[in-house]
């Protein structure tokens, strides 16, 4: 190592949140795992406005607070670097600004490309525009997951040699938890009889109109006398209205239920006492839900496309997503064949083991390293 550590800007605006799902997850879990990691390298994070629960910080890590309403990365983050001359830029979740030190950058995925109907044509423009900013600017990029590293390549011809997989950690607060608090949790939301689960925005990328119609054919099989509920947790994104409506015009309603975004320290609960979680995608760049729901011990339904068996391994039931009659059928199996929900518990619950945030941490410190061209941390 040279004698002096090396001055890192993060970009942390992405933690100024109250409400984390991915791209603020990552952010989070990312800096905390170096600051609990790295004593060595001397950190800034830039926030725009101070950030919500923050992490534990050692004393090579600073916070420097530059609150503006707009125009934050390019108006306040760029001159804020100029000035303080860094030897690193890390984005792990946002834009490299126009004036920048060498950078590195994680990009999560192309959601805009693969679901172009999802966004208005100013905002594909502007990820299309800024995503290809940042693969010109960054000396290294962070994929999570080699399904974004191959899109970046396909369809930007990213150099791949200058691409490192990274894949997300896994926080300790995902793990079985014992049925009293499985019950309290439950009794809270009103579930009152066992369930399939599902975490994530309420989108149509997210497939959910074909579970619902899934589910409703499950109904009909009369497979099983009591068949679970079917709940469903998030936040109302883009054409949201929709999919609620269908689980009425299918006559679901109250074998449906919408409960609305799962704050984290409840995430484990619900997980836990699911008969399965339920996640057929159409595309994810990586699939955090799914990694989560293993680690609380669920057994996992998800999808055979993008990164989602990257992630899942043979430790889930696979499904094609487009296939309505497929993801019936998996849910009929899990509901009735307690062998396979525990074949899946066990497998899930190894496969999570092999995913940390200080794993995580140490193969971005080698990228930073990397694109500072010192030796990395042993």
């Amino acid at each position: 190592m040279p004698s002096q550590p090396p001055h890192i800007a993060i970009d942390a605006s992405r933690v100024a949140v109250t409400e984390r799902t991915g791209t603020e997850r990552y952010s989070y879990e990312l800096i905390a795992a170096l600051a609990r990691l790295d004593r060595w390298r001397r950190y800034t994070l830039f926030t725009n406005g101070l950030p919500a629960n923050l992490p534990p910080l050692g004393p090579n890590v600073a916070l420097r607070s530059i609150p503006l309403r707009r125009l934050w990365t390019h108006a306040r983050l760029g001159p804020a670097l100029a000035r303080a001359r860094p030897d690193l830029l890390f984005v792990p979740a946002h834009v490299i600004p126009a004036m920048h030190p060498p950078s590195v950058v994680t990009i999560h995925d192309l959601g805009y490309l693969a679901f172009p109907e999802a966004h208005t044509a100013r905002r594909r423009l502007e990820l299309h525009l800024t995503t290809r900013w940042s693969l010109r600017s960054a000396r290294r990029v962070i994929a999570i997951s080699s399904a974004t590293r191959d899109d970046l390549v396909r369809h930007y011809q990213a150099d791949p040699a200058r691409i490192a997989v990274v894949h997300h950690g896994l926080s300790p607060g995902f793990c079985p938890v014992a049925p009293e608090t499985v019950a309290a949790v439950r009794a809270r939301y009103g579930i009152d009889q066992d369930y399939f689960l599902y975490v994530g925005t309420i989108q149509p990328r997210k497939n959910l109109a074909r579970l619902i119609e899934a589910f409703a054919l499950m109904q009909d099989t009369g497979s099983n006398p009591t068949p679970p509920l079917l709940v469903i947790a998030g936040r109302r994104g883009w054409l949201s209205a929709p999919i609620e409506r269908l689980a009425t015009e299918l006559g679901l309603d109250g074998r449906v239920r919408f409960v609305g975004y799962l704050p984290e320290h409840d995430l484990p609960a619900m997980l836990s006492g699911a008969t399965a979680f339920v996640f057929p995608s159409l595309y994810e760049g990586f699939g955090m839900p799914v990694l989560e729901a293993m680690a609380c011990g669920a057994p996992v339904l998800t999808s055979t496309t993008s990164a989602l068996p990257e992630v899942a391994g043979d430790a889930a039931l696979m499904v094609d997503p487009a296939d309505t009659g497929a993801i019936a059928a998996a849910l009929v199996r899990l509901a009735g064949e307690p062998k396979l929900r525990a074949e899946l518990r066990v497998r899930g619950l190894d496969r999570a083991a092999h995913f940390t945030w200080e794993r995580c941490a140490r193969e971005t410190i080698a990228v930073f390293d990397a694109a500072l061209a010192l030796p990395t941390m042993s």
